[in-house]
């Protein structure tokens, strides 16, 4: 057996195999109230039926003013549990595990409301944000908490906090956009604390998996490289965070040198020296590929965006090419 379709065990929950849908935003809720609808229910069951091994939704905004676009799905509320139970219990009738990435777009929301650390903005393009006052941080953090509360209550079974792509965590945690004097900032202690206290109050109520997407290189002088996330990633292994998902960039506008598995070597050097499982991303697309991140020990998941838009039956695809076995849903059987 390929080691892409052996499963891994985190806090006693077993995902099938290694192949990861990654968060990618749909810009799909047609009413902006955040709310499930068909789209999403065929979007991401259908990647279930091809059995990706946990398919991770998308940046699901805890407050109304930190969604990416007004099209965002949302978890700010209960009234959205019941599309997302409804979701995750069709996820779940195929196989696969499913996640929820729980997000805050601070600066670079396009919804009225911005805020920030500090009061920068992204760029020429973007609102000027207001800098967060100690109860806009004390509010944010607990809209965290009680999207964590629902995401239980809506039958998930991982949460990714999402802290990478230059949204309000990863806004708290780079120098280039955190200029705080206070208890927020000044030095990377200072920077992180706003990061350990959404880990702590998930963890009051969430005994299952908890994931973290990063941006482990900021590419940009004076930011935050490798070496950062490294700390960065020790500090969270001690908070009970059980997977690091390693991406990069878009903290600030600033080029970025793409190529198939660019990000790999984060994953791999996090995994090495931190001690803590890791996710893949970036340009992976080909069985092989894949197979290789996870059989050399690179990292322990691999997440696939596009190529998964692109062929929701990947996985199929990827068993036939490195000759495993997979399971078909029994309508299917005769095609494979």
């Amino acid at each position: 057996m390929p080691r892409l379709f052996e499963p891994l065990t985190l806090r006693g929950m077993t995902i099938p195999n290694r192949i990861v849908m990654s968060p990618m935003c749909m810009y799909a809720c047609a009413e902006e109230d955040g709310k499930v609808n068909d789209w999403h229910l065929v979007h991401y069951t259908s990647r279930a039926v091809g059995q990706v091994g946990l398919i991770m939704v998308e940046a699901t905004a805890v407050t109304p003013e930190g969604r990416i676009s007004a099209q965002d799905l949302g978890i700010w509320s209960d009234e959205h549990v019941e599309g997302l139970r409804r979701l995750t219990d069709m996820v779940h009738a195929h196989g696969s595990r499913i996640g929820i990435q729980l997000a805050h777009a601070g600066r670079k929301a396009t919804v009225p409301g911005l805020i920030a650390p500090s009061a920068i903005p992204f760029s020429e393009d973007y609102a000027l944000p207001e800098e967060m006052t100690q109860e806009d941080i004390r509010r944010t953090i607990k809209a965290f908490a009680d999207a964590a509360r629902r995401a239980e209550e809506a039958g998930f079974d991982i949460i990714e906090i999402h802290g990478a792509h230059g949204y309000l965590i990863n806004q708290f945690l780079s120098p280039l956009t955190n200029q705080r004097m206070d208890g927020y900032g000044g030095n990377a202690e200072g920077r992180y604390r706003f990061l350990s206290e959404i880990i702590d109050t998930i963890r009051v109520t969430w005994n299952k998996p908890l994931f973290v997407r990063i941006s482990a290189n900021e590419y940009a002088d004076g930011g935050n490289a490798l070496e950062a996330y490294i700390d960065y990633a020790r500090r969270m292994k001690d908070q009970g965070v059980d997977l690091i998902d390693c991406s990069s960039g878009a903290v600030v506008p600033h080029p970025i040198d793409v190529f198939p598995g660019y990000q790999i070597p984060y994953a791999h050097a996090i995994r090495q020296s931190a001690g803590i499982a890791t996710g893949a991303v970036g340009l992976i697309t080909e069985p092989a590929q894949a197979e290789e991140i996870v059989h050399n020990d690179r990292a322990d998941l691999v997440f696939l965006g596009r190529e998964l838009l692109r062929n929701p039956y990947w996985p199929r695809h990827a068993a036939q090419v490195l000759r495993a076995k997979l399971a078909a849903p029994k309508s299917y059987q005769r095609s494979w």
